[in-house]
């Protein structure tokens, strides 16, 4: 009975998000907020954001909820992303995961872009006026997933948007929802399903918005431009592993994803993990767009990905871990994204 009831909550979700998610052809590219499309997590990029179905711990914030739990009792993670170099975009991200209670599962991420000091111009100073501003870009993430055995897990998330200059700010809320199902003698098989950037549209505000021009008689009136609206660029992701023991000391895991824009191309990818005993990680993927022409143009990413972690205890008979993890995705043009981590298991 229990398992029939899985499988039921499992299609329901499914049914639930393909519907929710269903996108427009005509809306493709009118989305704002696209720095939650840029993952700062360098195991999960070491496979293209494409491990739904087994991702744990911190990462998991930005992946899948439901994967936070999976964890022995607590994970914190940094992380530093060199995004498209040599484009001066840099990501910094923190992320704590830590276990509730017998079944449940906390997660916090703060993440934060850094775009370097671009110059201040004006239609009377087109070159720049020596002034130079830094757009905030900054987002907080509180998720929490629940245990169902070892077989079901289920988690949400709540996710605080911020944009901002000097006289211009923006906010909004997004929630991200996920299951996650291991099944198989040995939990062999793994399959995750995640809905992610689901929420209030976002609208920009402040002084920039305002400014002088004369009028018919030649006094200075304050106008003020009203911008409209953008929604989150709201998709949902379907993936599918198996993990296949070779020996004691290896394994290797293929996975499969699809990835459903609201505001883009849909995505297919594949990759796979290898592990050698529980110290060393090397991950590799490939991502396509569906139904891509060469009208419609490339995006920069090429879809390739690869990435190692390395572990060590941090004492000896301990299940506390250090590792450092490494991502990276070639790109045409610029020089490719380099992610890399420190994560402490304990």
């Amino acid at each position: 009975m229990n398992k029939i009831l899985q499988i039921f909550a499992l299609c329901l979700f499914t049914s639930f998000v393909s519907t929710l998610i269903a996108g427009n052809p005509d809306r493709q590219g009118e989305a704002g907020a696209y720095e939650l499309l840029m993952n700062p997590w360098a195991r999960s990029s070491g496979v293209n954001g494409m491990n739904v179905s087994y991702v744990s711990g911190v990462e998991a914030n930005w992946v899948n909820p439901a994967g936070l739990g999976r964890i022995n009792k607590t994970q914190v993670v940094l992380c530093n992303t060199r995004w498209l170099v040599p484009s001066g975009i840099s990501i910094n991200a923190f992320g704590l995961s830590t276990k509730v209670g017998k079944n449940g599962t906390l997660g916090l991420a703060l993440t934060a872009l850094s775009f370097g000091d671009i110059a201040v111009t004006t239609t009377e100073a087109p070159e720049g006026t020596g002034a130079t501003y830094s757009p905030n870009f900054f987002n907080i993430g509180l998720g929490y997933s629940h245990m169902y055995g070892n077989k079901v897990s289920v988690g949400f998330l709540v996710r605080g948007v911020s944009e901002s200059i000097q006289d211009l700010n923006a906010f909004g809320l997004a929630i991200d929802a996920g299951v996650q199902y291991v099944a198989g003698q040995n939990d062999n098989f793994k399959l995750g399903i995640s809905l992610r950037n689901i929420g209030s549209p976002m609208k920009f505000s402040g002084e920039g918005l305002a400014t002088q021009l004369s009028s018919s008689v030649n006094s200075k009136l304050t106008y003020e431009v009203r911008p409209s609206k953008y929604e989150l660029p709201s998709l949902l992701n379907i993936g599918v592993s198996y993990n296949f023991k070779i020996t004691e000391m290896i394994n290797v895991m293929p996975l499969a994803n699809f990835t459903s824009n609201s505001f883009g191309r849909d995505k297919l990818g594949v990759g796979a993990e290898l592990g050698v005993t529980e110290y060393f990680r090397f991950r590799t993927s490939y991502k396509t767009e569906i139904g891509k022409s060469a009208a419609a143009g490339n995006s920069a990413p090429t879809g390739l990905s690869a990435g190692i972690s390395l572990s060590t205890p941090i004492k000896k008979k301990s299940d506390s871990r250090l590792s450092l993890d490494y991502a990276y995705r070639p790109s045409n043009p610029f020089q490719g994204t380099h992610n890399i981590g420190l994560r402490f298991d304990f």
